[in-house]
């Protein structure tokens, strides 16, 4: 059932040549299940091999082979749904949903239909510059995914690679809860880093391992509820949110110029930042579903349910909170560090034993932003977590000062060292002595008298004072030290 009850804010609506329009979203996730095998078979799963190489008599839909359940991928399956405050349910059933394609060797996808194995649950999204919304979760099912027809190789033939044929997929399906793109990103976002946390999908965007069906309608504020169009396997956030506004206005418009909307499932191209029609969009009654005569129905026990619960790890939502009360750091920060488990772990390695806040900058500021400039990922970062700690174990205890640890950062992610080789090495330990300091400012005032005479007047001129001092001492003079002693000699 397609229902919608919230309305938006002013601030979401888009604005037509008729007035303001709701945009109404819901999205169907698929998730990869991280696990080595298939969900009815004993085919691998690993990305990138050879096609055709990872495919069972099973898979490629062979008269008399019957499909046995991974029930490693029950399992998986579990673990999400309880991840996502969902109902479990105890009873559900495998069906076939009936339809052929050419890199669908048995003409129909097992899937779930009447019975899924998770009900309904929701999620807590932020979006940036939002306030909070729960997401409502209509279902969870598991299914088999289907091939990958190539277009590529030549120009008058399609090639068939199977080797994704029955990798088990979590079909995540959301209430229309959402009514902005910036809420569908931070929706998809906060799914793939509970999936990621709870280990049942590595939610990696690019492979396809997870990607999202967006559907897209639109509504006088307030109003009935418009046609909607699928938009299919967006595999970015940004490509969800490029999506999500050329379909919203290409509804307005149609709709405005007297014309209406033909339900359909669509493509989006992410070159020209346009949708463009596929197929028209099928209804259940077309795929003609009934239950799959070769599978029993999964009747799970209470026992197993609270056996998956009891292992559940620590969830985003509960980390952020944590590290907010643990390590002192505001809510932005929390959200970023845990937003992706890998993120949080590195984190809490550089924070643990001293400053959370100044562990937060440094992670996020210059390690996050010398990541991507880059273009590497976390896990093939130069600088350990260890050895960032490293860094800032020095500016605590005086060795180097914060400007000093930039330059030292640079060269630990070029790979020259770690901080302490590196301070030893260019001799950029912090000056500390306080009568070398003292002489420092004492030369830079006499240079300086008449800046020294109206400091009395505006005091803001000691910035002056404590800049010829860093320069004098090539950075290396304590700025703590450096300002004290200018404030006593300039009579502040």
């Amino acid at each position: 059932m397609f229902t919608a009850e919230r309305v938006a804010d002013k601030k979401d609506w888009l604005q037509g040549e008729t007035g303001d329009w709701e945009i109404i979203i819901g999205l169907e996730v698929h998730a990869q299940v991280a696990s080595n095998s298939k969900l009815f078979s004993g085919s691998a799963t690993d990305f990138g091999s050879e096609p055709n190489t990872q495919v069972s008599l099973v898979d490629a839909g062979m008269p008399g082979m019957l499909p046995v359940v991974n029930e490693f991928c029950v399992e998986q399956a579990v673990r999400t749904g309880l991840g996502l405050n969902a109902q479990i349910n105890l009873f559900s059933r495998f069906d076939r949903k009936n339809y052929f394609y050419v890199d669908l060797p048995q003409g129909y996808q097992i899937s779930q239909f009447e019975h899924p194995i998770v009900g309904e649950g929701e999620i807590l999204i932020e979006p940036e510059n939002g306030e909070a919304v729960n997401v409502g979760i209509e279902r969870l099912h598991l299914e088999q995914d289907a091939g990958k027809s190539i277009h590529d190789l030549s120009p008058d033939e399609t090639y068939v690679d199977l080797n994704r044929c029955g990798v088990a997929l979590m079909e995540i399906v959301s209430k229309p809860d959402m009514r902005s793109a910036d809420e569908a990103s931070a929706y998809v976002d906060k799914l793939r880093g509970i999936v990621r946390a709870l280990g049942t999908c590595d939610g990696d965007m690019e492979k396809g391992n997870l990607r999202a069906d967006v559907n897209v309608s639109v509504r006088k504020p307030g109003g009935e509820l418009g046609t909607r169009c699928e938009i299919k396997n967006v595999n970015s956030l940004r490509f969800i949110r490029q999506a999500i506004m050329y379909e919203a206005r290409r509804h307005i418009e149609i709709i405005e110029g007297g014309g209406s909307i033909d339900q359909e499932t669509r493509l989006f191209d992410s070159v020209k930042g346009e949708t463009r029609p596929m197929r028209s969009k099928e209804d259940a009654h077309d795929y003609r579903y009934f239950p799959d005569p070769d599978l029993l129905p999964l009747q799970l026990t209470q026992d197993f349910v609270d056996g998956v619960k009891a292992t559940l790890p620590e969830l985003p939502d509960a980390r952020k909170a944590r590290f907010m009360a643990d390590y002192g750091i505001p809510a932005y920060d929390a959200a970023v560090l845990t937003t992706d488990k890998a993120n949080g772990d590195f984190y809490e390695l550089v924070a643990k034993g001293r400053d959370g806040k100044i562990a937060a900058n440094w992670v996020m500021g210059e390690l996050f932003g010398a990541l991507n400039k880059a273009d590497l990922d976390l896990a093939d970062s130069p600088v350990s977590a260890q050895a960032l700690g490293g860094l800032l174990d020095r500016i605590s205890d005086d060795t180097i000062s914060g400007k000093i640890a930039k330059d030292v950062f640079e060269k630990m992610f070029a790979g020259e060292g770690d901080a302490d080789t590196i301070i030893e090495r260019d001799g950029l330990k912090q000056v500390t002595d306080m009568g070398a300091i003292e002489a420092m400012v004492q030369t830079v005032i006499d240079a300086n008298p008449d800046q020294a005479a109206k400091v009395a007047d505006n005091p803001k001129l000691i910035g002056f004072f404590v800049g010829q001092v860093m320069k004098k001492s090539q950075g290396k003079a304590n700025p703590q030290a450096v300002n004290q002693i200018l404030k006593i000699k300039l009579g502040l």
